[in-house]
């Protein structure tokens, strides 16, 4: 396996240059909250035409592949939102596309990914995690697309870094959901070579922790993964190509509950109007902590695909 280098600043700068037609540079607002245990401010990537950051990585990806490498159309992989990402890019440039998703893949995405004119096919958890990790699919052509460890998928991610950069130069601390690590390895690079002083912490669910873990250990661990509404983050382990980048470029993992995260996705709904899915939510929940620090702390709020019934149940005071 080859090993993974951090995207350069010029690549990420590139990146930029390639989707600014097509990516909305999101506004950074402060949190509405007079007793939070730092100065937080929200990175809305909810504000996406796909609702979600996966759209500046797709993009990126699509667009330097050029127009050979896609003439039998594209795939990936993924749980919905990088799925959103890749239909989107695709049928706006005429070009097919299908996903592979995990069986709990939750209907509002699954819903996306059809009207934007991707083909579904869902398989059990443990087969979905087998094309992040082998980068294909039995029987599937055209370009595979990994949603996380593509170097133009991680610049496209790092250009969040430049604008939360440009927007706030002097923050403190940037908190990101991990998934797989490519949005935090992708911000991080940014950061780390505009503005080194600045912290770039991932943040986790605990049912779904592995990165937490692994840090701990000092090594790639597996961990008991639970599924919960909060599907856009976690596993039951690391990508191999991503624990060189996560255990160098980023300064730790928060890990927030399962109502921690359905507390901030209440708050962000009731002070600032802002409806963020689970993963979207954690760096607020991390942030709130005060495990991020004080000063000046930015939320990535990733995106805002939510089901309807979920939200609605969590605004309710419940856990779906």
């Amino acid at each position: 396996m080859e090993p993974l280098d951090r995207p350069s600043l010029d690549e990420i700068r590139a990146a930029r240059e390639r989707i600014a037609g097509s990516v909305l540079r999101t506004p950074l607002v402060r949190l509405n909250v007079e007793d939070a245990p730092a100065e937080i401010f929200l990175k809305l990537e909810n504000l996406q035409p796909i609702g979600s950051f996966k759209l500046r990585g797709a993009g990126n990806a699509i667009a330097k592949a050029g127009a050979l490498a896609l003439a039998g159309g594209v795939y990936t992989a993924s749980a919905g939102n990088m799925a959103q990402g890749v239909a989107w890019n695709a049928r706006r440039l005429g070009v097919p596309c299908s996903v592979v998703v995990p069986d709990h893949a939750p209907r509002a995405k699954l819903d996306a990914i059809l009207r934007l004119g991707g083909r579904v096919v869902p398989v059990p958890f443990d087969a979905w995690w087998r094309v992040l990790v082998e980068h294909r699919f039995p029987g599937m052509e055209g370009l595979f697309i990994h949603p996380v460890v593509d170097p133009a998928v991680i610049a496209g991610n790092g250009t969040i870094g430049l604008e939360i950069l440009e927007d706030l130069p002097d923050a403190d601390a940037i908190v990101v959901p991990y998934g797989g690590g490519g949005l935090s390895c992708g911000i991080a690079s940014a950061v780390r070579a505009l503005r080194p002083g600045t912290r770039v912490l991932a943040c986790e669910v605990e049912t779904a922790a592995p990165l937490a873990a692994s840090l701990r250990a000092g090594a790639p661990q597996e961990i008991d993964y639970r599924p919960t509404f909060v599907d856009g983050i976690g596993g039951k382990s690391l990508l191999a190509e991503m624990w060189p980048l996560a255990s160098t470029l980023l300064d730790g993992s928060i890990v927030v509950s399962v109502a921690e995260i359905a507390a901030a996705i209440r708050l962000l709904a009731a002070q600032n109007r802002v409806i963020a899915e689970g993963a979207g939510a954690a760096s607020v929940a991390a942030a709130l902590t005060g495990r991020a620090g004080t000063g000046k702390v930015v939320c990535v709020v990733s995106g805002g695909n939510i089901d309807a019934g979920k939200l609605a149940k969590i605004l309710e005071g419940q856990i779906p």
